[in-house]
């Protein structure tokens, strides 16, 4: 037999005997050392009735050869190819085909097209390759494909969605001919996936995408990091754990962390540090928040009291600091602790200077400048200037009389009573507790609680997603529910949030509300338009005839810099004007589409005051505190609170069914006392058309003016999730449990 000399060996070399005694030290230092020197850094230490004992030189496992880098900080972290997870490159999620997207519906058979993904709608029709296929798989596995989906057998089940090893014969007859072919089917996860990875539209990409959803990364569980970093440890948790706890949690873990006494001299700045600034995220009311949520999913109020308590920590003085509306998502109990922060950064020696529309920061000031008196062209002066208490001495001051009590939104004298329920069995998305919550139909419910509270997580994460689900056909994915009870009393629900009405100059108030099609159809009725044979399509900018071609409608041209932002000139051809001069010489009561499109609600109510079609929708923007905006005004200039009223407007000039439930989330952002006010009052009209309005609301005059309350809480993070108190403001605010019942109740003292 042969020896293998390539063939590694393990040889072992007594090098030295030890009797452990007084004064072997240096002989044993010795003895290791050139123990350590012969065999690379390992040594073994043989104990006589004893265990023996491994010593190793090297960053690795003498035991299964697994090693790993030096520790440093890289290595924790996930935008590092060092510490990121290898499979998911430290996203700690993938985008994946969902059954339930692709197969919404599986009460229907395949025949009644129960898969909607793209490239497989054809399978209804016989003379497709997709329904060949499943054809011929339906012979192979003796199914049909004329019962509802959900019906199929695990096995089926499988074939058709993940595939099978087996070769089936396909029998197409197209165009060029009729075969046969032996076919594998790869299922249909897979074919889909094939066809996402090989499509070049983006637009097609775009629509797969909509059939996909973000699930945790196989390998590292959603963790972000490699194994190796993730068994580094600090009193038992590793670092991903340590920034998933609530910041609450995170301060009590680090107060409570015992060391040894060098674990103590090593990191006792860092801890320091990082107490510090966990300290200054409790100040400013995040302490229901964790580190490791991603910053795409924070409110804009909440990443700017992060930004806040980045200022504190830098304890610089002498700096202006400015801030618009901080106290944006925070309830009143919150509030109180951004105040404070405020106060702080003051007294440090710095100037604070706050655009707000909170009664409390407002009377917590040491000076307030009024501008207005009204909005837009009405506005852009100073009104009032000083102190709360001379604002409200100043009778030019609207702010003043609201602060004062002399103008204020009042509490209804009666609330109204529940048409119906719909009922959400079993909640038990992020940290909401297995909770079940009655809605009450044809009523004005307000959902309140502190921050973190849950108040997201029920109605936008579950109510929303199931309602658009069955009543809109939307492709959504709710949160974990059980069931939700009483659906059939509705016939579509309306969200109405701070989305942009559209992502580019061309959309505008005009557009969105439907306004500018009556608009244009009025100018091409007129003698000049008829004259010409001139259509309504004459009178769009967005497509060619009567817009200015130099800039495609758009009134303003895009010139694209390197390394520069791109710069915006208005059209040297129309001015800005967006037609071209023939489209401009049509008038209608001696303006042109462009005068029209430049006037404000409040100057177009009094133009087209006697075409009552056109009157009605101009109206509802004027009614909702939109009088100042300009119909052509480009989407992309307007305010989130603004495009929120539009879609208000928009939906309030709709012809009411009576069965629509509206969900708005904190519609009062970046409105004033006045502007409240008549949103309270267009809230309260869609109510009485018989329609259900659920509103998330930290803002006070709007809670009082509910006609129920559901108050979450009672802390936020994990200290909430359940159903502090629920019924009328009335009825909350008599909850020594409820926070909010506790503010609802001062409010309603101090109006009556």
């Amino acid at each position: 037999m042969t020896e293998d000399r390539n063939r590694k060996r393990n040889i072992d070399i007594v090098v030295e005997r030890h009797v452990i005694e007084e004064g072997i030290e240096k002989r044993l230092a010795d003895s290791l050392e050139n123990v350590l020197k012969l065999a690379d850094g390992l040594a073994f230490v043989e104990v006589v009735d004893g265990t023996p004992m491994t010593f190793s030189q090297n960053f690795s496992c003498p035991d299964c050869g697994i090693s790993i880098d030096e520790i440093e900080p890289r290595s924790f972290s996930f935008n590092n190819p060092f510490g990121a997870c290898p499979t998911c490159f430290g996203l700690g999620y993938k985008m994946e085909f969902d059954e339930q997207l692709m197969i919404p519906d599986q009460s229907l058979s395949i025949d009644q097209g129960a898969i909607i993904v793209p490239g497989w709608q054809s399978c209804t029709d016989e003379g497709s390759f997709t329904r060949a296929i499943l054809n011929a798989l339906a012979e192979e596995f003796h199914f049909t494909l004329d019962v509802p989906f959900e019906s199929y057998s695990k096995e089926i089940h499988d074939i058709l969605i993940n595939g099978t090893n087996k070769s089936v014969k396909v029998r197409y007859k197209g165009q060029r001919g009729e075969g046969v072919y032996d076919i594998v089917f790869e299922g249909l996860i897979k074919n889909v996936e094939r066809r996402y990875r090989e499509t070049g539209s983006e637009t097609i990409k775009a629509e797969y995408e909509t059939f996909m959803r973000i699930t945790p990364c196989s390998t590292c569980k959603g963790m972000r990091l490699k194994r190796e970093s993730l068994a580094v440890t600090v009193a038992d948790k590793n670092i991903y754990e340590v920034t998933n706890l609530s910041i609450r949690d995170l301060a009590s873990f680090l107060s409570n962390l015992t060391l040894t006494t060098t674990q103590q001299l090593i990191g006792e700045q860092i801890l320091k540090e990082i107490r510090a600034r966990v300290q200054f995220l409790i100040d400013v009311g995040l302490d229901y928040l964790c580190l490791s949520r991603a910053t795409g999913t924070l409110s804009g109020g909440e990443a700017q009291r992060i930004r806040l308590a980045t200022q504190i920590g830098s304890g610089l003085v002498g700096v202006a600091y400015i801030l618009d509306e901080p106290s944006i998502g925070l309830h009143q109990r919150d509030n109180d602790k951004l105040l404070g922060t405020l106060k702080h950064l003051r007294d440090l020696g710095n100037s604070v200077i706050v655009v707000e529309h909170d009664e409390d920061t407002m009377r917590a000031a040491d000076y307030v400048v009024d501008i207005g008196p009204g909005a837009g062209e009405h506005g852009g002066q100073v009104v009032a200037a000083g102190t709360a208490e001379e604002l409200m001495k100043n009778p030019a001051s609207i702010t003043g009389k609201y602060l004062s009590g002399e103008l204020k939104i009042p509490v209804p004298n009666t609330r109204r009573e529940p048409q119906g329920w719909l009922t959400v069995v079993g909640a038990k998305e992020n940290n909401l507790k297995n909770i079940t919550v009655k809605f009450p139909k044809g009523v004005f419910t307000c959902v309140t609680g502190v921050s973190g509270s849950g108040k997201s997580s029920l109605v936008n994460s579950i109510l929303y997603q199931v309602l658009a689900k069955q009543l809109n056909r939307a492709r959504t994915i709710p949160g974990a529910y059980k069931e939700i009870k009483g659906i059939e009393q509705f016939d579509k629900v309306i969200n109405i949030d701070q989305s942009p009405i559209g992502r580019t100059p061309r959309s505008n108030p005009a557009t969105y509300t439907g306004v500018f099609d009556m608009i244009r159809d009025l100018f091409a009725s007129t003698v000049d338009a008829k004259t010409r044979g001139y259509n309504k399509g004459r009178f769009s900018f967005n497509v060619k005839g009567g817009r200015c071609e130099a800039c495609s409608g758009d009134g303003i041209v895009k010139i694209e810099m390197h390394f520069l932002p791109d710069v915006y000139v208005p059209c040297e051809v129309c001015k800005g004007k967006r037609y071209n001069r023939e489209t401009l010489e049509v008038k209608y009561k001696g303006k042109s589409i462009y005068d029209v499109l430049n006037m404000t609600v409040e100057e177009a109510l009094t133009f087209f005051e006697n075409v009552p079609s056109i009157y009605r929708k101009i109206e509802t923007l004027y009614q909702v505190g939109l009088s100042y905006i300009r119909l052509g005004q480009p989407s992309t200039t307007l305010s989130g609170g603004e495009a929120q009223r539009i879609k208000l407007a928009t939906e309030l000039s709709r012809k009411s069914t009576g069965k629509t439930i509206y969900i708005l989330d904190e519609p009062t952002t970046g409105l004033h006392f006045a502007d409240v006010h008549k949103l309270t009052e267009m809230l309260q009209k869609l109510v009485e058309n018989g329609n259900t309005v659920i509103v998330i609301e930290h803002n006070l005059d709007v809670i009082k003016t509910a006609d129920y309350i559901i108050d979450m809480g009672p802390e936020g993070g994990d200290g909430g999730g359940t159903v502090v108190a629920q019924g009328t403001p009335e009825e909350v605010a008599e909850c020594p449990q409820s926070y909010t019942g506790y503010y609802v109740k001062r409010v309603i003292a101090h109006d009556i």
